[in-house]
């Protein structure tokens, strides 16, 4: 098929252009779904509206909050110096994301408006509290991660609207993130089942609160639990114990957790 192709050079002529052909376009970000849904006749968009020519989406800030640019990629978050410490999840899920060529084009704001529940680092995004910017003719507006995912493939995205960037608070002194996941080979496989914790630890070791997400294990990606918690340092010790404990069969396991400021 065939479709007018814009590269808008600024955040304002890209909404401009969507604003304009409405259901009619789609923006292009990594194209390693949309194009796939093109190719397959699953979409057919008359006008498709370029991101790579607009400046300052694909940075990633980490200097005091997070915030991600939605252009930047899986690629670029494997290799972020500021998510090798307590954010270390990000990488992880990042980085069982398709294969190498996916993963250099594939981009975070992509992932996200694609709504897939088997989606990997969304559910890492979730237990960090992010939250997404989006923009339209009406200006910006902001909304939790947990409450712009709708279902499979649909979120609460206006058609004259693109997603910006995705911010998250940086990381408490004594946290730590961890992701698994599971799928029937080690490479190159979507979810069966994957999950996303946050943990804190208070001035004793002891476990002051926890965030646990899950993905394809439902019409969405979701935020199981959040909530403080009461624990002495032995329950610490020993789900860092079990949390190394591999299970057998036909399934592939991920796993990362780290601390920061001397957390083991």
């Amino acid at each position: 098929m065939s479709f007018d192709f814009h590269e808008p050079a600024s955040i304002a002529e890209a909404v401009a252009l969507a604003a304009r052909f409405g259901t009619e376009a789609r923006f292009l970000a990594g194209g390693t779904d949309l194009l796939v849904q093109i190719r397959r006749k699953r979409v057919a968009p008359r006008h498709v509206v370029s991101l790579h020519r607009v400046p300052g989406l694909d940075t990633i800030d980490a200097n005091g909050e997070i915030r991600l640019g939605a252009l930047v990629t899986h690629r670029a978050l494997e290799r972020a110096p500021a998510f090798q410490g307590a954010l270390r999840a990000l990488v992880e899920g990042a980085r069982v994301v398709g294969g190498h060529q996916i993963r250099n084009v594939g981009t975070v704001g992509g992932n996200i408006v694609n709504a897939s529940p088997a989606a990997d680092v969304v559910p890492v995004l979730l237990v960090l509290d992010a939250a997404v910017t989006c923009v339209g003719p009406n200006g910006a507006r902001e909304m939790k991660l947990d409450e712009f995912l709708l279902g499979p493939g649909e979120t609460a995205l206006r058609p004259d609207e693109l997603l910006t960037s995705i911010r998250f608070p940086a990381p408490a002194l004594r946290s730590a993130t961890g992701f698994l996941k599971a799928g029937r080979r080690r490479a190159m496989e979507i979810s069966v089942v994957c999950v996303a914790v946050w943990l804190s630890l208070d001035g004793d070791d002891r476990c002051a609160g926890v965030r646990i997400s899950l993905g394809a294990v439902g019409p969405r990606a979701l935020r199981s639990c959040d909530r403080p918690v009461e624990s002495s340092p032995r329950t610490v010790s020993r789900s860092r114990t079990s949390a190394h404990r591999q299970p057998t069969g036909g399934f592939s396991w991920k796993h990362s957790f780290r601390a920061r400021s001397g957390q083991r």
